[in-house]
């Protein structure tokens, strides 16, 4: 963290639809100059201006002109902050210079990556530097992959209290869902797929469960490709975060010392199979592929959306914990922007965390779980154990 910094955060990308509403999160539940000094930040003062009278945010709240195209820009901005949160994606076209500036000042970094091939990168090339900064590096701040990453963490707990210890295997089966993927998730997986072609090199990372978890490599993944019927819940059918999400328990549980044992296994599905299933199988099952950046849906779609995630430990003996995680917004949009907001105020409270390239849950563990419970409408439930 940077000591020194004017703000608690910057919101980098305010003008764009996730940012915005992330801005909008702060300032209706914050205002400006109170427990959290935030400022948005953006290429276009004006833009800027637009927004913040939009969302109704005080006329004092404070505006940074910045391009991501300009590396000396980017690195003045860092200075300025104690976390930078960016909703500027793909981030592996614009954020490999801001995840480099905050390694090196030791400004802590938040974003909402679901491109497990440029994370990689960053960490071979970021994480022993933000190690010896103490700038802590978060990526993955929203759907991908929170409920997921946070969502095992909180159903391993309730296994240690329930069963005397984690469990080796856990599932994660979305039961139900409503509204969409961001169109920033649809941008993300087709730079991805660009990026991939020009270098097939990154395809392992893409193809593997332990992605990110360099050195490390643990049990073959459980099958997830098709759909079949599954004995603990019945018809289940691929979810396409899968790819990344998967891959951020994984680094999770590296992270915290294997906490949930080397022999873990995890995989994610949708329940209801593929015709009755609440979640998306792949992006070309989006109309048009998606979204496109910047597009998004009303405001009355995004209120009346959620998430439901069950997830099911099982220990060698058989005996199961069930534990849910749940969302009162939309997850592309208004579960995600709360979920990023409070990640970042979570962490800034936090000076205790070791600086590196963490992933939400392991930084924060239960603290996340109570700061999401309180301010980002998320649920974590204990249902069977």
């Amino acid at each position: 963290m940077n000591p020194n910094a004017e703000f608690d955060l910057i919101v980098y990308g305010a003008t764009g639809y996730t940012g915005r509403l992330v801005a909008e999160h702060l300032a209706q539940r914050y205002g400006v100059g109170g427990e959290v000094k935030w400022a948005m930040a953006g290429r276009s003062a004006e833009k800027l201006e637009a927004v913040r009278d939009e969302i109704g945010a005080p006329k004092e709240t404070p505006l940074v002109v910045c391009d991501a195209a300009d590396p000396a820009q980017v690195r003045q901005m860092v200075r300025r902050a104690k976390a930078v949160i960016t909703t500027v994606g793909p981030y592996q076209l614009y954020g490999s210079d801001l995840v480099a500036a905050c390694a090196e000042a030791g400004t802590d970094y938040l974003d909402l990556c679901g491109e497990p091939n440029w994370m990689r990168r960053m960490i071979d090339a970021h994480d022993a530097r933000a190690k010896e900064t103490g700038a802590r590096i978060l990526f993955s701040c929203g759907f991908d992959s929170i409920p997921f990453e946070l969502g095992v963490y909180f159903t391993q707990q309730a296994a240690k209290k329930a069963l005397g210890g984690p469990v080796p295997r856990v599932k994660g089966r979305v039961r139900g869902m409503k509204g969409g993927l961001s169109g920033g998730t649809a941008a993300s997986g087709k730079a991805t797929m660009e990026a991939l072609q020009k270098d097939p090199s990154q395809l392992a990372v893409m193809m593997s469960d332990y992605g990110l978890t360099p050195g490390f490599e643990g049990p073959a993944a459980p099958p997830s490709n098709a759909p079949y019927d599954d004995p603990d819940v019945g018809p289940v059918a691929p979810f396409m975060m899968a790819v990344i999400n998967v891959k951020n328990v994984h680094r999770s549980n590296l992270l915290m010392g294997h906490a949930y044992g080397t022999d873990f296994a995890y995989d994610e599905m949708v329940m209801g199979g593929p015709s009755g299933g609440p979640g998306f199988t792949d992006l070309g099952s989006l109309p048009g592929g998606g979204p496109k950046p910047g597009e998004g849906p009303t405001k009355e779609e995004r209120e009346t959306g959620f998430f439901d995630v069950l997830f099911v430990g099982a220990a060698a003996d058989g005996r199961q914990v069930r534990a849910s995680v749940k969302g009162d917004k939309d997850p592309g949009y208004g579960s995600t922007s709360k979920m990023l907001a409070e990640t970042a105020i979570a962490l800034v409270n936090a000076p205790d965390v070791a600086g590196g390239i963490w992933t939400p849950g392991a930084a924060l563990q239960d603290r996340l779980v109570e700061r999401l419970s309180k301010h980002a409408g998320l649920t974590f439930t204990v249902e069977a154990a």
